[in-house]
């Protein structure tokens, strides 16, 4: 695995990106995501661009769209993003309370979809559009 990218180290395209998320979030350096990124700078460009856009609050509030990446974080089993989306969620303020009913409905989403799959469960025409 390659050795992060140090905003000292990078390229000129790259820190522009670093400075950005800096300037935005509100903090001194940026994630190791961001680092490891940095090594194909048009991907690290393209997922900033589009992360930032789709983080920015809108019809659903900054909260509600942290606890869902920490949702799907916690059903995709990445590590990384469960530790990183779960400390932006308790920053939009995201309680102890508010994890834990995230986890059982996490938890109980991932139960029942699995029930369906493995019964093959037609849905419902009255869930059909």
């Amino acid at each position: 695995m390659a050795e992060p990218i140090q905003h000292e180290d990078a390229s000129p395209e790259v820190r522009a990106v670093y400075d950005e998320i800096k300037a935005l979030r509100g903090v001194p350096d940026v994630n190791d995501f961001w680092k490891h990124l940095a090594h194909h700078p048009a991907l690290l460009r393209r997922t900033w661009d589009t992360l930032r856009e789709t983080m920015r609050p809108g019809a659903l509030d900054a909260l509600t769209k942290e606890l869902v990446y920490l949702a799907v974080s916690i059903s995709n089993g990445c590590e990384y993003c469960i530790a990183s989306h779960t400390e932006a969620a308790r920053k939009q303020g995201m309680s102890e309370a508010m994890l834990g009913e995230l986890l059982a409905v996490v938890g109980m989403a991932n139960e029942t979809n699995r029930l369906v799959q493995g019964l093959r469960v037609p849905v419902d025409e009255a869930f059909r559009r």
